[in-house]
């Protein structure tokens, strides 16, 4: 069986849009962390974020991770803050390849302007947040196994190029 592949990275960076090809591409299954939280919290995560906090959100995501983690060949799209718990990361880590998707302040922005749905850009100056947050949780996505800049490429060569990696880490087992 194929390990899984999780896809973090920030807001913006394509990980939806990558995970779903990337999952049509391998015949693996697509799972996304955040319609697991909302289908188990029956609520939106903006929901979530407003009437719980993000502390609340942030243990609720813990527990799916854990649970998609103990199970084979999906392709699973995180939250944009999964990796700044280090639970999630050894549970992403032990049956899966970390692709962290990046992309330039700019590129974000112009991705995400459209999205009412951002609970963490709803601010005054969202450029700044983006900035602020990108530097707050670079470390974190450091942890990941493989970068990818999603900025410069399209959708079709970032998925070949995890469906690569794939590959490589299949034969490794």
């Amino acid at each position: 069986m194929m390990k899984n592949i999780v896809l973090v990275g920030f807001m913006g960076t394509g990980k939806t849009t990558i995970a779903t090809g990337l999952s049509h591409r391998l015949g693996m299954r697509y799972v996304s962390t955040d319609s697991l939280i909302e289908k188990r919290e029956n609520r939106t995560i903006n929901e979530i974020f407003t009437d719980s906090g993000e502390e609340y959100f942030r243990g609720i995501e813990s527990s799916i991770i854990r649970d998609v983690s103990c199970m084979d060949g999906l392709v699973i799209d995180t939250g944009g803050g999964a990796m700044i718990r280090d639970e999630n990361v050894a549970y992403m880590k032990s049956n899966g390849i970390i692709v962290c998707l990046t992309a330039r302040e700019d590129v974000i922005m112009e991705r995400t302007k459209k999205y009412k749905h951002r609970p963490l850009l709803n601010v005054e100056d969202p450029k700044r947040k983006i900035r602020d947050l990108i530097a707050k949780r670079a470390p974190y996505y450091a942890k990941a196994d493989y970068t990818i800049d999603t900025g410069e490429l399209t959708a079709r060569q970032v998925i070949e190029k995890i469906a690569e990696i794939a590959e490589l880490g299949s034969k490794t087992k």
